[in-house]
């Protein structure tokens, strides 16, 4: 008995030790989000440029879906209930959001591949107008996963199931066992698709890279690189839909480890795919890094600035 009550007591205080660093990771990493966004709102050329505008929309997408995932999180791990309808938005939500990441992928993607391969008609094809057009299909196609899981739950719960609170989490839409294998095909063929599009756009790129010289191909070498780490981060979010399978596995065999490793996947293979943007666009783009480091110095300056005139207020009433 002694035993069963230190475990539970150990495992308590590992689920809080893992909530608080979560918490720390989240803050830290969605103020880097809304840094780099509001660097994008300062420069005009930005918001009229495709690749920028998809690079602030999957920012807000990103940072969104932080917010929810990591409260979902904190439900979870303290078994906190909500009320079933609430539970569904939410989770509607997570699913369109997680599924958008890839699909933006794809688009920035091609776009790059557009702007190497196909310069001349870069201006006609990514315009402002299209780009909108494009994060609205992306939408579109973002919901369908969720669109099917919630109708499947719909046509199969029973009405006591609405009534209620519950823990919320995804996998309570799925009642059946071909609900989740359903879920899984859909979300493989989304990143399949995914990354049959990032690698043709990676040997196209390549091949302008090779035939061109000088300035030319300093871009092309440039745009293979992103179109590179484009699909480190695919893969990344891809090896989080073979998590379920690995945690129901450890279940069965130990509850302690079962805790770590939900730890681990969901820092590792959700969190960390979607902090790579930053990488790729915030410090490897020297446009973008300039008006980075202006931003950050600006805001530097109106601080010392506050400060001063603060310090000047306080001598100006001693005296």
């Amino acid at each position: 008995m002694a035993t069963n009550s230190s475990s539970i007591n150990e495992l308590l205080r590992q689920i809080n030790d893992q909530v608080i660093i979560v918490q720390f990771l989240v803050i830290f990493f969605f103020s880097v989000n809304m840094l780099l966004i509001v660097t994008f709102f300062q420069r005009p050329s930005f918001r009229t440029s495709a690749r920028y505008i998809l690079f602030a929309f999957m920012l807000l997408s990103d940072s969104f879906l932080l917010i929810m995932s990591n409260f979902l999180l904190i439900l979870y791990y303290y078994k906190m209930t909500i009320p079933v309808p609430f539970c569904i938005v939410l989770c509607m939500i997570v699913f369109l959001y997680g599924a958008v990441t890839p699909i933006t992928l794809a688009s920035m993607t091609l776009e790059r591949y557009v702007a190497i391969c196909m310069p001349l008609r870069h201006a006609e094809l990514c315009s402002t107008r299209s780009t909108v057009h494009c994060i609205l299909i992306i939408h579109g196609i973002g919901s369908i996963q969720g669109v099917v899981i919630l109708s499947l739950f719909f046509a199969s719960a029973p009405l006591s199931l609405y009534t209620g609170n519950r823990v919320c989490s995804a996998d309570m839409f799925l009642l059946l066992t071909w609900h989740s294998q359903l879920r899984t095909a859909l979300s493989q063929l989304y990143f399949y698709i995914t990354f049959i599009i990032i690698a043709f756009s990676y040997f196209r790129i390549m091949k302008v890279a090779k035939a061109a010289s000088g300035q030319n191909k300093k871009s092309s070498q440039k745009g293979l690189k992103t179109v590179s780490l484009h699909a480190s981060q695919l893969l990344l979010c891809l090896i989080e839909l073979w998590c379920p399978f690995f945690e129901a596995a450890v279940l069965k065999q130990n509850l302690m480890l079962y805790v770590r490793m939900k730890y681990f996947n969901y820092v590792m293979f959700y969190v960390a795919p979607r902090r790579l943007s930053p990488l790729i666009y915030g410090l490897r783009d020297e446009t973008f890094f300039l008006a980075l480091k202006n931003t950050i110095g600006l805001g530097l300056i109106k601080k010392r600035c506050r400060t001063q005139y603060t310090v000047k207020k306080i001598d100006a009433k001693m005296h």
